[in-house]
């Protein structure tokens, strides 16, 4: 059972982590944290498993460009703008609506049913984020704290529905949208910064869907 508490916390900082990443403008303080070796480290962790290995080196070597770039900070931020705060022709919003339908922004249905699993689970949207619901920053942050709500249980029977939920969330919730998502960073992230974070999102919540896959057909 603590194996298995260590392990999810793991994963929900990972959540956690690219939640932050995706959800603002990063400050020059946030990119000396990302240079410091204790991010090269964690980096190099993930790249030690096979399904994460390619995605996670991408990411270092974008992190290795970004250390030689001018005006890091302010380029990056400009990145940043440029693909999730502009337009769906120009940039890659970060909501399950434009990929989920065909209204784009108009599509209100993922919103509404991001707000029914936050409800369903008593878990808040942070205050301090005014996006809708479908924002793929609060649909990770709900995906860490739902690990958590896991842990906190008395045994692994108690959290085996919770296990589920997190496996029907990444299906239904992120796993439908992210391919098309990360594909539309790819092609509009010239840099390829934000292109390899995504990506490596993406393989990791494949692996974590294999993972919850395994737990449920031994439950």
């Amino acid at each position: 059972m603590q194996e298995m508490i260590a392990f999810n916390e793991q994963r929900a900082e990972i959540y956690w982590w690219m939640s932050s990443l995706l959800s603002r403008e990063l400050t020059a303080e946030d990119l000396n944290h990302y240079h410091s070796g204790e991010i090269l480290t964690f980096l190099s962790g993930l790249a030690m498993t096979p399904e994460l290995k390619q995605p996670a080196e991408d990411f270092q070597n974008a992190l290795q460009r970004l250390a030689t770039r001018a005006d890091a900070q302010l380029e990056l931020a400009a990145d940043f703008c440029g693909l999730f705060l502009s337009t769906p022709k120009t940039g890659a919003l970060p909501y399950a609506s434009i990929y989920v339908g065909q209204s784009g922004l108009l599509n209100d249905q993922p919103a509404q049913e991001m707000n029914q699993w936050l409800e369903r689970y008593d878990i808040a949207q942070r205050k301090d984020f005014n996006e809708p619901a479908d924002h793929l920053a609060v649909e990770l942050d709900f995906m860490g704290n739902l690990i958590i709500r896991a842990n906190q249980q008395a045994d692994e029977q108690a959290a085996e529905p919770l296990m589920q939920a997190q496996l029907t969330f990444l299906e239904s919730m992120l796993l439908n949208w992210l391919p098309a998502f990360a594909q539309a960073c790819q092609s509009r992230d010239p840099f390829g910064f934000y292109a390899a974070a995504v990506n490596l999102l993406l393989a990791f919540c494949r692996l974590d869907h294999t993972f919850l896959a395994g737990e449920a057909q031994e439950a």
